[in-house]
């Protein structure tokens, strides 16, 4: 008998719900909480080890649309990446709870390519973060340099909480290829 998660009720898109459903039947999460970011949709879903729904939220999101990072982007200053680069990548991420540059508790996301999963940055009045988090238009959240800018409750409330003291895995949906070119063992659940 296939698992399947439970979504308590939360309206999800097909693709993450394949996604999620094919992470806690495959038990691809190794027995460690984890989180979805449907870029589509531009929300995540944070899941507890055994698939239960803990959480959800809108997200801001790379300013390009691309499922791949540039390479050396990591090492690179923000001032020189483009705004065809800024990209949030696809793809199966061991993340762990860490800090950035200034101190701050961010999610690691893909230490190499400096993405991470952190609180909204509101420091630049001009971009309107908060009010893009609140905007029911999906393209008001393509604003970032690749990380994925969550609300503050949420991060706090629902992400800190799950990573505490463990790794645990981020599943970036893709949304210029399949799934299977992403997840190299994913199936869907009929």
């Amino acid at each position: 008998m296939r698992k399947v998660a439970n979504f308590k009720g939360e309206n999800v898109s097909e693709a993450a719900r394949q996604v999620v459903n094919w992470v806690v039947d495959s038990g691809d999460n190794a027995g460690l909480p984890f989180l979805i970011v449907d870029k589509v949709q531009a929300r995540v879903l944070m899941f507890d080890a055994q698939g239960q729904l803990t959480g959800s939220a809108s997200a801001l999101l790379g300013m390009a649309v691309g499922d791949d990072t540039v390479p050396g982007i990591g090492q690179r200053r923000l001032s020189s990446i483009l705004p065809n680069e800024r990209t949030t990548p696809a793809g199966r991420f061991e993340a762990s709870v860490g800090r950035n540059l200034a101190g701050k508790e961010i999610l690691w996301v893909d230490y190499d390519a400096a993405i991470s999963l952190h609180r909204v940055v509101t420091s630049n009045a001009k971009e309107r973060r908060a009010e893009r988090l609140a905007s029911p238009l999906i393209e008001d959240n393509r604003i970032s340099y690749g990380c994925i800018n969550v609300p503050v409750a949420f991060f706090d409330e629902v992400v800190l909480p799950a990573f505490a003291g463990t790794n645990g895995i981020v599943y970036t949906l893709p949304e210029t290829r399949e799934n299977q070119s992403v997840f190299s063992s994913y199936y869907e659940l009929e």
